[in-house]
Parts: structure tokens; C-alpha cells; sequence
């Protein structure tokens, strides 16, 4: 009988907007090139024009924290700071979904200090992070069914110790469900 005073919230953002997508058979040089007379731009559809482009992030109320004070995975498997983040584009009334998923390193691991950029620390040993961090993906897949892990962990800086724990508990898991990918900004900066 409580359910009135209920109020279903979300911590996160969303935003939806009706998009025209306009383009002409002619490359972007043509259009600029003055000796080319103005032609008039068509439409995709010109029955249905537009279309419906929803973004909707969504943060956990597990592990929510200040970055830098809250890190890595708990005893039950939630990452510090972990948003799902969905991209829905409706057209002729099919409506197609992408979901991203973010979060800490789903290891433990911490940041001491207020400096910036603290170095990073493990907190406890591979074998005690195995069933944590077995907890998130097994969670993970229950939802996603197949995920592609993109590891952004600088992979030769003062982040290393944790994109190598992050690796080898991946391979310690072997899921076929999952796919690990390193990608390092550093080395396309």
C-alpha cells in the first residue's frame, strides 16, 4: 500500500531528439566548389523523414563515490562508478538499441592521496579477487548476454599494476561470452 508514495528515480541523464537526416549524391567537395550550382538536398524517406534519437545513462546506487576515493570491485561484484549508458534510434517504427557499459576495474585496487593522479595500489591478492570479480561479469552476462571489454588502462604508465591485473583475471575466468580488447591512449596521442 506504499507504492503511492513511491517515486521511481534514476540518478543519471536523458535526452531524446527528432533528427532529419539530409545528403545529396554529391561528394562534400562538389557542394563547395562555386562552379557547382545549388541543388535542392533530399531526404532519406520522404515519407518518413525523421528520426527518434534517445541517449539514456543510467549510474548504480552501488558503489557510487568521489573518484579517487572510490575504486576497483566490492565483495559482491559492483565496480565503483559504474553507468549504462543507451543509445535508441527509432525509424519506421523499428527501433534499434546499443548499450555501453562503464566502471571501474573490476579488481581491488585504490588510490591514496590527494595529489593528482595518486598512484594506484592492489589491495588484496589474485586469489582473493577471483570469485569478485567472477561476481560482476557473471552479472554482466546474465544481462548483456555477450560483452566486449575495452580496457583503457595506460598500459606502460603508472597504471600498468592494474591493467595487468585486470588481463590476467580475465584470462583466469576464460568466458568465450567475453571479448578483451587494450586500448591505450597514450600510444595514439
Amino acid at each position: 500500500e506504499v507504492d503511492f508514495w513511491i517515486i521511481p528515480i534514476i540518478q543519471g541523464f536523458v535526452q531524446i531528439e527528432e533528427l532529419v537526416v539530409n545528403y545529396s549524391e554529391s561528394s562534400d567537395d562538389d557542394k563547395s566548389s562555386p562552379e557547382t550550382p545549388p541543388q535542392e538536398s533530399t531526404c532519406v524517406d520522404d515519407v518518413h523523414p525523421t528520426f527518434l534519437v534517445a541517449l539514456i545513462s543510467r549510474r548504480s546506487r552501488h558503489r557510487a563515490g568521489m573518484r579517487y576515493k572510490r575504486r576497483g570491485v566490492d565483495k559482491n561484484g559492483n565496480v565503483a562508478n559504474y553507468v549504462e549508458t543507451e543509445q535508441l534510434i527509432h525509424v519506421h517504427n523499428h527501433t534499434l538499441s546499443f548499450i555501453q557499459t562503464r566502471g571501474s576495474v573490476p579488481v581491488f585496487w585504490s588510490q591514496v592521496g590527494y595529489r593528482y593522479n595518486p598512484r594506484p595500489r592492489l589491495d588484496r591478492s589474485e586469489n582473493e579477487t577471483v570469485s569478485c570479480f567472477r561476481a560482476h561479469f557473471e552479472e554482466q552476462l546474465k544481462h548483456y548476454k555477450k560483452q566486449v571489454i575495452i580496457n583503457l588502462v595506460d598500459q606502460a604508465g603508472r597504471e600498468k599494476i592494474i591493467g595487468d591485473a585486470y588481463l590476467k583475471q580475465v584470462l583466469l575466468y576464460n568466458n568465450a561470452n567475453l571479448t578483451y580488447v587494450s586500448f591505450d591512449f597514450h600510444e595514439h596521442w
